[in-house]
């Protein structure tokens, strides 16, 4: 504190710490000073902190904070009636709005520019636009800037004003003033007026980039004051928050214990001010100080991050397709479409590999695939009769006595054989059709799902090219529904099989016919359970009255148990056979062939590829505009590092 309340105060105080420290690190937490009245403020300016300023104002000029890119920034805050305007213009010489409830209803950037020239400049700029003033309209200016921007009344808005004032005497400074905090709505505010404000410097302070410039009011608890709870959020250590202490000649007592003891963690220590004048230029010193400490801090990281992010944008913008002008390249890239499509299918549906899709477990063709095929089996499996002891040759009785006729006794027949397998075959003949759409249904999914990835950036032709992918899907659908049919139709018509198992399992089988005839029908004992391999146990009573064809119904059912067998699994053998041929013929020939005349075909229309979609050219003129940023901003960068460099040699 500078000056005023009580001698012993005052003498307090200029034993705590007379001077402003000449070395940064000491640091001390208390900066408390009565310098010449006469001593203007630009003492503390440094020539060589003017051109980071001005770097760093230029890149906040370009909104690079767009760009994901922080930059060093003083952060006034301050409750409300803590005497946060009076502290700002003290520093930069010039009347602020004042009035009841808040006065800074949006964040106001002060660039403060040190000038020897014989009348001040000061301008404000917003939406777009430059609006000049002078010291005695300023602050009906910035009212009326802040009216056109936040609207009549006393809303708030997060668009931000800019006032540049350039005089003679004032410290290189740059700060972002923002809203007082209040927790009661005034007349005419919203009712979350406090939130409002809260996520504004919420999103003000929480970069590490950020300097929090805290006001307070000698005349309150420091522990009580909102913006301190703010601060303290974001920077518990307090290692970049400065407290301002206003109104110390209101409340001199015990102000050196209250600064000294630093209940709230203030880690840059605290400057108290009084009366506009008295400690200011120490604040103003001590700010200039910190600003370009700051600065001279991360400008190499703010280097590193324009280089990244141009980078990424260069290489986004290379990845976006070229904007075609001739039909030649749109050909061009159509026929480029169709191969990396067709790669990618050839990929996941016939190679098994998935380095494209590693996380989408359904673009892992092969392997569903074969999940797929083992439960079409298990269901053929299930289907074809879950209890074999269960009425054990009573069918093949029934069809023996419907088929026999006149001629040698113990004779098989082969229509009985038939028409037994065509009735298994009809109980199953629906599981093979179904298997087939299933699978195709889940091919065409995996068929639009790739052309969809690769003609993302002309969605004009993405509904052609889903047609087209229906139309193929629905073609090899149709010719495999038919091939099954065919299959199911070749299995009814005729028994047969070259492979040895059939003989090999049915003579297994027939070792038994001895034993069970036997006991069914000589066994004096009558059992009325026969334990018989491969079926189970067998009620054998009601058989012992069809002695006459037992033995023949016997053969038959071995007979049809052992080529069940052979045809459950030729079944599986042949659709696992055509579905490797169709989707193969699918990835290699028909594919393109089907894309080709949809688009080339009449109404195709590939010369829509011309058309840039709108999703596709915003992007593009975002990427641009933002590497058009970036670029400005390097050049920016480069010209202050070769100055830096300058300085050191």
């Amino acid at each position: 504190m500078a000056g005023g309340g009580k001698h012993s105060n005052d003498s307090a105080l200029k034993k705590k710490s007379s001077t402003v420290p000449q070395h940064e690190e000491e640091n001390p937490l208390a900066i408390v000073v009565q310098p010449d009245k006469d001593a203007p403020i630009i003492s503390s300016y440094n020539d060589r902190i003017r051109p980071l300023l001005d770097a760093v104002d230029k890149l906040r000029h370009l909104m690079i904070t767009r760009e994901g890119i922080q930059l060093p920034t003083i952060v006034v805050v301050g409750d409300q009636s803590s005497g946060k305007s009076s502290v700002l213009e003290s520093l930069a010489g010039i009347n602020l709005p004042r009035g009841q409830g808040i006065c800074t209803r949006v964040p106001l950037i002060m660039r403060l520019q040190h000038k020897s020239i014989p009348q001040p400049e000061l301008f404000l700029e917003f939406n777009g636009k430059v609006v000049n003033t002078d010291e005695e309209h300023v602050s009906e200016a910035i009212n009326l800037a802040t009216d056109e921007i936040a609207g009549l009344g006393k809303g708030i808005s997060n668009t931000p004003l800019t006032l540049e004032v350039r005089k003679n005497g004032v410290p290189d400074l740059t700060m972002v003033d923002l809203p007082g905090i209040t927790r009661v709505p005034v007349h005419g505010q919203p009712e979350n007026i406090y939130d409002q404000i809260r996520e504004i410097i919420m999103e003000y302070i929480t970069p590490e980039e950020s300097i929090i410039l805290n006001v307070l009011s000698a005349t309150v608890d420091f522990t009580t004051c909102e913006s301190i709870r703010m601060s303290q959020m974001v920077d518990k250590t307090g290692e970049r928050t400065l407290a301002v202490v206003t109104k110390s000649d209101k409340a001199p007592e015990g102000l050196v214990e209250k600064v000294t003891a630093d209940d709230v963690n203030i880690g840059l220590g605290y400057v108290c001010v009084r009366n506009r004048i008295v400690g200011v230029p120490v604040l103003a010193q001590r700010l200039v100080q910190i600003q370009a400490a700051s600065i001279a801090r991360n400008l190499p990281a703010i280097v590193k991050s324009i280089n990244e992010k141009l980078n990424l944008n260069v290489a986004e913008l290379k990845r976006m397709p070229n904007k075609m002008s001739s039909l030649s390249e749109a050909m061009t890239a159509f026929m480029q479409i169709i191969g990396l499509a067709k790669e990618s299918l050839r990929k996941i549906l016939l190679r098994g590999e998935f380095d494209e899709y590693p996380d989408e477990q359904k673009m892992h063709c092969t392997a569903r695939l074969v999940e797929m095929l083992n439960q079409y089996s298990d269901e053929l499996q299930r289907n074809s009769g879950s209890n074999p002891a269960k009425n054990f040759l009573m069918e093949e009785i029934m069809v023996l006595e419907e088929t026999k006729g006149i001629g040698l006794p113990n004779f098989l027949p082969r229509s009985s054989f038939l028409t037994l397998l065509q009735k298994k075959m009809n109980g199953i003949s629906s599981i093979p059709i179904s298997f087939a759409e299933k699978v195709w249904n889940y091919v065409e999914e995996v068929v639009i799902s790739v052309i969809m990835q690769h003609s993302d950036n002309y969605y004009q032709l993405q509904l052609s090219f889903r047609r087209a992918g229906h139309n193929l899907i629905a073609k090899m659908k149709d010719q495999s529904v038919n091939w099954v049919m065919e299959i199911v139709e070749m299995e009814k018509l005729t028994d047969y099989t070259c492979n040895p198992e059939y003989l090999s399992e049915w003579n297994k089988l027939m070792a038994q016919q001895d034993s069970f005839m036997k006991d069914v029908l000589t066994n004096e004992e009558r059992p009325s359970i026969v334990k018989l391999e491969g079926f189970g146990e067998i009620e054998v009573e009601k058989l012992r009255k069809y002695s006459h064809i037992l033995q023949q119904a016997f053969d038959m059912k071995m007979r049809m148990t052992a080529y069940w067998k052979i045809v459950l699994k030729r079944l599986v053998d042949c659709m696992a056979l055509h579905l490797l041929l169709s989707v193969g013929n699918l990835v290699n020939k028909e594919f393109e062939i089907e894309i080709v005349n949809e688009l080339m075909g009449p109404g195709g229309g590939i010369e829509r590829m011309l058309e840039e979609s709108p999703s596709v050219a915003a992007k593009r003129l975002k990427v641009n505009k933002s590497i058009e940023l970036l670029k400005k901003s390097k050049e920016i960068v480069a010209k202050i590092m070769d100055k830096i460099g300058s300085y050191s040699d």
